[in-house]
């Protein structure tokens, strides 16, 4: 069984087992998190799409851990005019094992 659910923006496939980053969530590690905007579910060749999102479905999971990602580095140089600019980002990510997936 799988579903795919929409959080921090993006959309990701997940199943019972798996483990993810996602978008920096405010929960504590070790919590329960419900993810209920479900967009679709299937098991199978049975699938269920919602319209937007499928009535009644959820993904429960555990907050595992928060952290950064690796460093993003962009460096912008204009030729000739000593101009120069270099920035670094490192994204906040929660990962999160999927639990179980309910469905209507």
């Amino acid at each position: 069984m799988y579903a795919v659910v929409r959080t921090g923006g993006k959309q990701y496939r997940v199943s019972t087992g798996e483990k993810l980053r996602i978008e920096k969530l405010a929960v504590d590690v070790g919590s329960e998190l419900v993810l209920d905007e479900v967009l679709l579910v299937g098991e199978g060749q049975a699938l269920k799409v919602g319209t937007p999102i499928v009535k009644g479905a959820s993904v429960k999971a555990k907050v595992l851990a928060h952290g950064l990602g690796d460093k993003v580095m962009t460096f912008k140089m204009r030729r000739r005019k000593n101009s120069r600019r270099l920035r670094g980002h490192r994204q906040a990510y929660t990962e999160i094992e999927v639990t179980g997936i309910a469905q209507a």
